[in-house]
């Protein structure tokens, strides 16, 4: 016996091949600017001033990125954003899902207040020169604390954890007490490990911030030992160009390379590592977002 195909409208066809042709044509707009950065990073610098390149380079060239990589203060500047976020999306996610476990208690004295404040938070803020004075206060200016101790918690990944453990079966809670474990034992071996999903959403968040964040070192960094990679980059693009990088060049290879150039395989080199670190949390994203949005 056969089976008969399922009959597709000749309406519902032409509505999918019209929304996969605007949606190829959106990728394309959005891929296309990142793809020529790409393409002029890999092409001879004095060649690219010429113009005419759009696809493909038209003189192949690693001398950019041999430039670029061999600059003692970008692998400097990579090695404090690497830090940097590492040590931040880490000690942020563990601070804002403890202060969340602690939220996610209707029993907690002055909940309510602590939840109203939050979100007070959410749509104020004191400003720039207050918080500079604060942190100047706090001797944590022209310092590698500066990047993590101010972002340790945020409210709205802290709304997303809350509702996550709300979900939790408190018959889980209740045994773990039964067995003699109090709140923190709770929080470690209970409530973390079954927050995965929505830990690697939070670590997301926090980690995409720390490694783009350039605003930062501009404000509160004047040690030039401590700045990140992304403020070397906005010095760079402010400066209209990495003029001292050109000008340090040897006189037989500045034919071989730009500013402009400098500039295009600067923005890719920093942009890779957190374009390959998405793809395995990805994943996680979707699910941490919609498990920590709807309780249930």
């Amino acid at each position: 016996m056969t089976k008969r195909k399922k009959h597709i409208p000749a309406g519902s066809m032409v509505f999918d091949s019209v929304n996969s042709l605007l949606m190829i044509c959106f990728c394309a707009l959005v891929l296309y600017p990142l793809w020529h950065i790409a393409v002029l990073s890999f092409n001879d610098g004095a060649d690219a001033i010429r113009g005419g390149i759009y696809f493909w380079p038209r003189v192949f060239s690693l001398e950019n990125y041999r430039r670029v990589l061999g600059e003692k203060q970008i692998l400097n500047a990579f090695f404090i954003s690497a830090a940097r976020t590492v040590t931040g999306a880490a000690s942020g996610v563990f601070f804002t899902a403890m202060v969340a476990y602690g939220l996610s208690k209707n029993h907690l004295a002055g909940r309510k207040l602590y939840m109203i404040t939050g979100i007070i938070t959410l749509f104020f803020g004191g400003g720039l020169i207050p918080y500079f004075l604060l942190l100047r206060n706090l001797r944590l200016i022209d310092t590698f604390l500066v990047f993590i101790i101010p972002s340790l918690f945020g409210f709205y990944n802290c709304l997303i954890l809350i509702t996550f453990f709300q979900s939790l079966p408190p018959s889980l809670e209740e045994s773990a007490v039964m067995d003699g474990a109090n709140e923190f034992l709770i929080f470690i071996r209970i409530a973390l490990p079954l927050s995965k999903a929505a830990l690697a959403t939070i670590a997301l968040f926090v980690g995409v911030y720390h490694w783009n964040d350039y605003f930062s070192g501009v404000i509160y960094i004047n040690n030039p030992n401590l700045m990140p990679v992304q403020t070397y980059l906005y010095r760079i693009v402010a400066a209209g160009g990495s003029s001292r990088m050109a000008a340090a060049l040897p006189p037989g290879m500045a034919r071989f390379t730009s500013s402009q150039a400098l500039k295009l395989a600067t923005m890719v080199v920093t942009t890779v590592p957190i374009l390959c670190v998405y793809p395995f949390l990805q994943k996680f994203f979707v699910k941490g977002v919609l498990i920590g949005a709807v309780k249930g």
